[in-house]
């Protein structure tokens, strides 16, 4: 555990090895974050050390495609308003009315009503990527 007073500058040193473009700068960034933080924070440096060889494959995925793994706060939001919109309405008359009412929840993230779902225009890099990337799994490729 780190002093809090260090926690601004931890984050500065370790953002280089996640955001590395390849495995050879994330090491030379992991290097970096040993000698200035090896002494002070050893656990810390040590978490890095065990975890490295799992994490550099996730330098190959494209940028895109490390963001949306890195960040789920657009999930983590439409599933809060799929949450609440089940919520407030306690049951469903039909089965098509669930499906429906969330079908609803998702067109209606555009807060402007003017009919843009900045959403999609938001993962639209994220899914070229991983039909890209992921061709052979990925059904409809041809479309993105």
């Amino acid at each position: 555990m780190a002093s809090k007073k260090d926690w601004d500058a931890l984050k500065r040193d370790v953002l280089p090895i996640y955001t590395a473009p390849n495995a050879a700068a994330a090491r030379t960034a992991f290097e970096e974050l040993t000698e200035r933080w090896g002494r002070k924070y050893g656990a810390i440096v040590r978490l890095w050390e065990n975890a490295l060889e799992e994490f550099i494959p996730f330098l190959d995925y494209d940028v895109e495609i490390r963001r949306v793994i890195c960040s789920t706060n657009a999930i983590e939001s439409l599933n809060a308003r799929y949450r609440r919109a089940v919520k407030a309405r306690g049951h469903f008359p039909t089965e098509q009315a669930a499906p429906k009412c969330l079908y609803l929840v998702t067109r209606s993230l555009d807060p402007t009503g003017a009919g843009k779902t900045r959403w999609a225009v938001c993962w639209k890099p994220a899914l070229n990527a991983f039909a890209i990337t992921f061709s052979d799994r990925f059904p409809a490729a041809e479309s993105y």
